[in-house]
């Protein structure tokens, strides 16, 4: 650019590619916050401030800053031309040990996506330079420049070396409590220390992100640390179980993921890289009250960072295979090789994902989905069983007690009254009354014996579901709780006990014929449980699923049918119902359009039999979709 007393700013960009990627290179403001911080990163700052005013958002920064007579704004107009193009470049300006984030050159223009036009305000050892950049560039490629006089500084008003960006009347908010804002920045970028800190204004609250360690990890029940790197993350770890053992178990330690591969470099030699992963993943203790606004970041999530940078927000779809434990589940993975200086860039143009089909990408995903991820989701199930352990014992011992008071009373009024009433008669009618006129008062009693509240709080505590199955059809069977539980049943209305969820199964230590015969036999309640019996060919030679089913046809409890097709389902069961077909190839199930319509009205019905308020059929429908194919 041509030295002159007047400073002019031209973009080295077509106008036109502002105008197309500008409101759709990012589609959430917390993306582009992360693109501005980055930058900030990159210029070296200690301190990154994010100000909500009445119609700007500021990100002002007090790194290097950028001199117009020393290139430095030449530089930064210069868009997608890449940053790190050798070993020299991976290291910001002024650091030693602190890795530069940016690659491509087109950070600078996230803030485009929410203002049609941003104040670009930077001073270098005092000299300050100023410019708008805008989606509508002439066809000159000048930037309107700011007038010195008009330069400032929100908080950085001292400093010689400070920038600020300013989105003018933005099209997105933030939330509106700086601890919303605070959460959702942690999730996307956590490299806060005490050399790199996040502080948020809005209105007259302030905050400070000071460690994002501290900020997430206390919050888990389990966690898996990769790598000697994050080790101190247990220093903030605490078990809640009370078992001291069990709780040991919840932390465990390991080296980071190591996989040697030879890939192709962008001068097309091929060479070995080991494809390392370090971080870690965790399960939260609960997830009540964690996401109270629907614009939040899901707290759900496993996202994939290198160079300290967020590359994709969360591949916990792709890895996950939707089980209920995975709502639990939190991670952050530092791949090395996604931003590899000597390697093609395999980032998305949208910047919030990486190429699926790279072969970096590809081996990170085989073993999330195939061994860190299963490993979590077990610690999941086993800090579960333990929590619920005390509470399952104290419930099932509350419903028993309650179960033999009824008893107790029910035996006592039979007593009482049938006594009386024999007296009575007696001393209306004489003595000669035989004594069998007792005993046809106590029958006669039988139906309106069970006194009302105690069976009230007897029903309360039985569960309302049994789903009848072999563990092999568990696929079948989690599709059948999912849509259950999404109708307004909880985990404690149900028995399954192949469920992910702990609060399905029998009580730890039970018996299961003890507990069969405690809901079919001998509760004196009369309220029958339901049964859900999933029939196959592996079903049927099982010696529990059959002992189900006579269990439910002595007590003629009310059932439906879900079967596995290549079997007909037989007596005890009642074959005279238009039961369900499922077609099952590995974990995958499909079914027909009519046998798609039958479920969801099967579950319909045992929602509306049992007294449940069940969502419409088009809800059913776009949610079984989610789980099976219709062929």
């Amino acid at each position: 650019m041509k030295r002159t007393d007047v400073k002019e700013y031209i973009l080295d960009i077509d106008p036109k590619i502002l105008r197309l990627l500008g409101p759709s290179l990012y589609t959430n403001i917390y993306y582009v916050l992360a693109e501005l911080i980055a930058n900030a990163y990159d210029a070296n700052a200690s301190n990154v401030y994010i100000i909500e005013k009445e119609n700007s958002i500021v990100v002002e920064d007090d790194g290097n800053g950028m001199s117009y007579s020393s290139g430095d704004i030449e530089k930064y107009l210069k868009v997608a031309v890449e940053t790190r193009v050798s070993k020299e470049d991976v290291y910001v300006s002024g650091s030693k040990t602190r890795k530069r984030m940016g690659r491509k050159g087109v950070g600078k223009l996230a803030a485009l996506s929410v203002s049609e036009d941003v104040l670009v305000m930077t001073k270098k050892k005092g000299e300050k330079s100023g410019f708008v950049l805008s989606r509508n560039v002439g066809s000159d490629y000048k930037l309107k420049p700011i007038q010195e006089n008009k330069i400032k500084f929100e908080v950085f008003k001292s400093k010689k070396d400070a920038t600020s960006v300013v989105m003018t009347n933005p099209q997105y908010g933030l939330h509106k409590t700086v601890a919303a804002i605070k959460n959702n920045l942690l999730k996307i970028f956590p490299l806060v220390d005490s050399n790199f800190r996040i502080h948020i204004k809005v209105k007259d609250v302030s905050v400070s992100i000071k460690s994002f360690d501290q900020e997430m990890i206390q919050h888990l029940g389990g966690l898996i640390i990769l790598g000697k790197e994050y080790k101190n993350l247990s220093k903030y770890f605490k078990s809640d179980l009370p078992n001291k053992v069990k709780a040991r178990e919840m932390l465990e330690l390991r080296n980071a993921k190591v996989t040697p591969l030879r890939l192709k470099r962008k001068d097309n030699v091929e060479a070995y890289y080991d494809l390392e992963i370090k971080g870690w993943i965790g399960f939260y203790q609960t997830t009540k009250g964690r996401k109270n606004d629907p614009n939040d970041f899901p707290d759900n999530f496993i996202s994939i960072l290198s160079n300290g940078k967020l590359g994709e927000y969360n591949i916990l779809p792709t890895v996950g295979q939707n089980k209920l434990n995975e709502v639990y589940i939190v991670g952050q993975l530092h791949i090395n090789l996604f931003e590899e200086t000597d390697l093609p860039d395999m980032a998305l143009s949208n910047r919030q994902g990486y190429k699926s089909d790279d072969v970096r990408y590809r081996s990170m995903i085989k073993y999330v989905r195939e061994e860190l991820l299963p490993d979590i989701v077990n610690k999941r199930i086993a800090y579960a069983t333990s929590k619920n352990e005390e509470k399952n014992k104290q419930k099932e011992q509350q419903k028993r007690k309650d179960e033999e008071e009824l008893r107790k009373k029910v035996e006592e009024y039979k007593e009482r009254v049938s006594s009386s009433a024999f007296e009575n008669i007696t001393k209306k009618l004489g003595k000669n009354i035989p004594n069998e006129v007792k005993e046809i008062v106590r029958i006669a009693m039988n139906g309106f014996s069970p006194i009302i509240g105690l069976k009230s709080r007897v029903d309360s505590n039985k569960k309302k579901i049994l789903i009848s199955h072999f563990s092999g059809d568990k696929t079948l069977g989690d599709i059948i709780e999912k849509m259950l539980c999404f109708n307004g049943f909880t985990e404690d209305d149900i028995i399954y006990t192949s469920s992910d969820n702990v609060d399905c199964d029998i009580p730890a230590g039970a018996n299961i014929f003890d507990y069969l015969r405690d809901y079919f036999v001998n509760s004196y309640s009369n309220k029958k449980i339901f049964v859900i019996y999933i029939t196959s060919n592996e079903m049927a030679s099982q010696w529990f699923p059959v002992t189900e089913v006579g269990a439910g046809w002595i007590t003629q409890s009310r059932h439906e049918v879900f079967n596995i097709r290549d079997h007909k389902p037989k007596q005890p069961l009642d074959i005279g119902l238009q039961y369900h077909s499922s077609n099952r190839s590995g974990t995958n199930i499909t079914m027909s359009k009519r046998d798609f319509d039958k479920f969801i009205k099967k579950i319909l019905y045992i929602c509306n039999y049992l007294g449940y308020t069940s969502k419409n059929e088009t809800s059913n429908e776009t949610e079984l979709k989610r789980y099976v194919t219709i062929v």
